[in-house]
């Protein structure tokens, strides 16, 4: 999160995502928004059972060319029978035509000599650690010795059943013809993220033969692993996939809206969801990555000031988190004290928790995306918390805490604005910011915490609710969670 550039580039002005209108379902013939129950996950009651393949169901008939018939390839080929069969119901009600399933299946062992290796999409699969859909024979192939176990340990086996969801997505693109070779990749990605959100909410919703999720820390695991395999270097020519916000974004239009809403994601409206959003660590030799200190702190309070004005402006003690506070609790590294109208940080602590951890950075499917922002974050929560205290509202409960998350996100968006002075605090948003903040959203929720540090279990509810104040601005915080 580094200091404001000293001179500005002007950019398209953030746009709000086009895609809200599906965001109400019906109850007994009444339009409901998925929102008014905090404790809902778009629309779905939260829910902490199982999560991965169900007890007492036989395996799937499908079969791998190359599989070994190991607990990688009946996994696998169990998520795809279930894929297939959620698409040959929702093919033909979304797109024109009949849904045919893919060719081929094709698994092998990335670890495997070279005289064993077999062709790929015309690639060799020898050392390939991929899971992918081929268009030119219709396949789906994947590897069954590094990358399927890897995910599987790091994030559970319903991350296995993410990544084939996300490849037969490709498959419906290529079947539905709604993309073609004039589309950039990220928007072929992107619907394919979307698809595959789409397949998991109708896991969530029991409807799937071999698998169940729960909507709690089983569906977070999901979320984790799709930041885990986001486009890290925005400035890599590799890099289409998009940022760990991106595809979040894009997996939860699909679970929230279905395969409708998918079609709708063109470059236009990414380029929407981008707006001003920092794309690039270009002439920022510590990509995005600065100590959190006092100085710092005391920057990014006169950003929020000037972002978040209220009438009452909390002070600061940047002496130590705990507080005694007869109406709040210490939240360590940041907590706010209503009565006192004071937020009191540990700043070593804080800043501890914005160190970027080295290992995970090295790992190419890391737990947790680490950085500064994920400190920052916390400190323009507490602030929020003062601007609801502002305008009347509860300072406890579970909207309250995803109000926060929301006006997080509204100063999160904010700090991207190009027209920001340095009067304004001398921060502004960097590249990677906004995944530090998803990964620890995920994580732990303390960012949509109440007063009291409390958060939702849901931490798709949690990110929903940050991406929303990013994106929509102010009014749709204080309107949906009111």
């Amino acid at each position: 999160m580094p200091k404001l550039r000293a001179t500005a580039v002007i950019s398209a002005l953030l746009c709000a995502v086009v895609l809200l209108a599906g965001c109400t379902r019906l109850v007994d013939g009444r339009a409901v928004s998925v929102y008014d129950d905090p404790f809902k996950v778009a629309g779905l009651p939260t829910t902490s059972g199982p999560s991965g393949p169900k007890a007492n169901v036989p395996d799937s008939d499908l079969t791998a060319v190359n599989g070994d018939g190991g607990a990688a390839d009946t996994l696998a080929l169990n998520a795809v029978d279930d894929i297939q069969a959620y698409w040959r119901t929702e093919f033909p009600k979304n797109f024109d035509g009949e849904f045919v399933p893919v060719n081929r299946l094709l698994s092998w062992n990335a670890k495997a000599p070279r005289s064993q290796a077999l062709e790929f999409c015309k690639e060799t699969t020898y050392h390939l650690v991929n899971a992918a859909y081929c268009r030119l024979d219709n396949s789906i192939g994947w590897d069954r010795e590094v990358l399927l176990p890897t995910m599987e340990e790091t994030f559970g086996k319903m991350a296995v059943v993410m990544v084939l969801a996300h490849e037969y997505g490709h498959a419906i693109q290529n079947m539905a013809k709604i993309v073609d070779s004039k589309d950039p990749v990220i928007v072929k990605e992107q619907q394919a993220d979307c698809f595959a959100g789409a397949f998991m909410r109708h896991t969530a919703e029991g409807k799937s033969k071999h698998f169940t999720i729960n909507t709690s820390d089983g569906l977070n695991s999901v979320l984790a692993a799709t930041v885990a395999i986001r486009d890290s270097d925005p400035d890599d020519p590799e890099s289409v996939h998009g940022s760990a916000f991106e595809r979040v974004t894009a997996v939860q239009i699909g679970f929230t809206d279905g395969p409708e809403a998918c079609k709708g994601i063109d470059i236009d409206e990414i380029n929407s969801r981008r707006g001003n959003l920092p794309q690039s660590f270009e002439g920022d030799d510590n990509r995005g990555e600065y100590p959190i200190d006092k100085s710092t702190l005391i920057e990014l309070s006169k950003a929020l000031a000037a972002i978040l004005p209220v009438q009452n402006a909390p002070t600061y003690d940047y002496n130590g988190a705990k507080i005694d506070c007869r109406d709040g609790v210490t939240t360590e590294p940041v907590s706010y004290c209503p009565t006192k109208n004071t937020i009191a940080t540990d700043v070593p602590a804080l800043a501890e928790r914005g160190t970027a951890d080295s290992e995970e950075a090295d790992n190419p499917l890391p737990l947790k995306v680490t950085g500064d922002y994920n400190g920052y974050v916390v400190f323009i929560a507490r602030y929020t918390l003062a601007v609801q205290l502002g305008h009347g509202q509860p300072l406890i409960g579970a909207k309250a805490g995803l109000r926060a998350a929301c006006l997080a996100g509204v100063v999160t968006g904010k700090l991207a604005d190009p027209e920001r002075t340095r009067n304004e605090g001398d921060i502004t948003l960097a590249a990677g910011d906004l995944d530090e903040a998803v990964s620890g959203l995920l994580t732990d929720g303390l960012a949509a915490s109440d007063i009291q540090g409390k958060t939702v279990p849901s931490g798709f509810a949690r990110v929903d609710a940050f991406r929303a104040g990013v994106l929509n601005g102010e009014n749709t915080c204080i309107s949906r969670y009111s």
